[in-house]
């Protein structure tokens, strides 16, 4: 959406900026937090506006970067860094209160050509490996929580991959890349992460001994990412076991990039099962007390690598391509502990509710905007918290009719003693003032008791 222009008396009707809610959608972030882990997606640092900027920060508490943070994305040419795209990733998940993964920093795949291609001795092959890692980690030190320091080491038989890194230097690179992270930030938690390792087997039992071996060279080494790229019935019945036998070695571990693709057309039997199969894989983890989170590798189909990858198959994420929530973030909110009555920790779970959001003057750096909820559901709400993310950098400076108070980009309003009840089909208005530099683009998506509203005209 445009920025308003000045003085501007018009209605911001969010109409068709968010996707339309359905009655008490759960957050999602809400949930994991109160079950003590994160609840992450990838992102590609160009859409984090609109619609998918929205949904982003309203539904997800960690963001990992896609492509933005790896090799030839960072330094495309030897010495000559660009971090444009890895900024955005970082600066977007500070105004909304998320976590950062850094991914990846030593990696086979998607290396500039300078280093795919040169010829280095291999003194000097394992200095320019631990010099980028040196050089990125300390950017974003004290940003970054957790860092996927190698990605990819093992082949699917549990051997070591072939890769410039180990062809040259050996087991070695994995434990130098590590130590050169623990130097660069101490405080970041350091992983390695791969694919196909999610239940027991060859290529597991691989990284298990890879760990083993780590730790007993006093390597910094503090979890163990299971990508999770999955497909619709194969789903490991071994994987709670899998990820306790290695968070019984010490480290922590996550599910890093979990999708479940499908033969394509998607249909309603094929999503039912998705979303018993993304319900199992978030039981898992929780079931381990060691593991951190679950991070979907794309929470849109819009945004996902599987048709490219594997022709004929998609559907492998929690929303349809149109930012409509399917049955698997449904089955991702049960196992979250979501009953359906809107979540928990707000005053009274909401079944209904329509946000309009009406800008009624601005000027060169303020604006005063109203905001109407209404409760579209058949109970009465007794006691309301409304939350949103400003998308440009807004902030509230006064208020009426309501506290609102704001962390980073988060707006959180709670109702006055006067409005704190709505009946079903009525409404609460509030108003405040604020300020604005560089755009003024109205927030695409608002939650009411943890429950996310549709977004229309009162």
């Amino acid at each position: 959406m445009a920025a308003v222009s000045a003085l501007t008396a018009a209605t911001v009707a969010l109409v068709g900026l968010a996707a339309p809610a359905h009655a008490a959608d759960p957050v999602l972030r809400d949930l994991a937090a109160a079950k003590g882990i994160y609840y992450g997606t990838a992102v590609t640092s160009s859409k984090l506006s609109g619609t998918y900027g929205a949904v982003t920060g309203a539904q997800f508490d960690s963001i990992t970067p896609a492509n933005e943070m790896k090799w030839g994305t960072v330094e495309p040419n030897r010495g000559s860094f660009n971090w444009a795209g890895a900024d955005r990733v970082v600066d977007f998940a500070e105004a909304n209160g998320q976590q950062v993964r850094g991914h990846t920093l030593v990696w086979h795949s998607q290396m500039p050509n300078w280093l795919a291609n040169g010829s280095f001795s291999n003194t000097e092959l394992r200095t320019i490996m631990t010099d980028h890692v040196t050089t990125e980690v300390t950017r974003y030190k004290g940003r970054i929580d957790h860092w996927d320091v190698v990605n990819e080491p093992l082949n699917e038989d549990g051997t070591m991959r072939g890769s410039k890194f180990y062809n040259q230097l050996g087991e070695s690179y994995i434990a130098d890349a590590f130590r050169a992270a623990r130097a660069a930030d101490p405080a970041a938690k350091l992983y390695i992460n791969d694919y196909n390792t999610d239940g027991t087997g060859p290529k597991s039992n691989g990284m298990y001994s890879l760990v083993q071996r780590l730790k007993a060279q006093g390597v910094p080494i503090d979890g163990v990412g299971f990508q999770g790229h999955l497909i619709l019935g194969q789903v490991p019945a071994t994987l709670q076991a899998n990820l306790q036998r290695f968070a019984d070695l010490g480290v922590e571990v996550a599910i890093t990039e979990l999708d479940i693709r499908m033969t394509l057309p998607a249909t309603d039997a094929k999503l039912a099962q998705q979303k018993t199969e993304f319900k199992a894989v978030t039981n898992a983890c929780l079931a381990v007390a060691r593991c951190e989170g679950v991070t979907v590798w794309g929470f849109t189909d819009s945004d996902s690598w599987i048709p490219d990858v594997f022709p004929g198959e998609g559907a492998a994420t929690p929303y349809d391509a149109g930012f409509q929530p399917k049955p698997a973030y449904y089955g991702i909110a049960e196992a979250l502990g979501w009953t359906g009555d809107g979540g928990g920790g707000d005053p009274t779970p909401t079944t209904g509710c329509a946000v309009t959001y009406a800008v009624q003057s601005q000027w060169n750096t303020g604006f005063t905007a109203n905001v109407t909820v209404r409760n579209t559901g058949t109970s009465p709400v007794n006691g309301w918290t409304l939350r949103w993310t400003w998308p440009s950098g807004q902030s509230v400076t006064q208020a009426w009719n309501a506290t609102v108070t704001q962390s980073g980009a988060q707006a959180t309003a709670v109702n006055a003693a006067h409005n704190a009840a709505i009946a079903p089909g009525g409404s609460a208005t509030f108003g405040f003032n604020g300020a604005w530099s560089g755009g003024n683009t109205a927030p695409g998506a608002f939650t009411l008791n943890g429950a996310a509203c549709a977004v229309a005209l009162s």
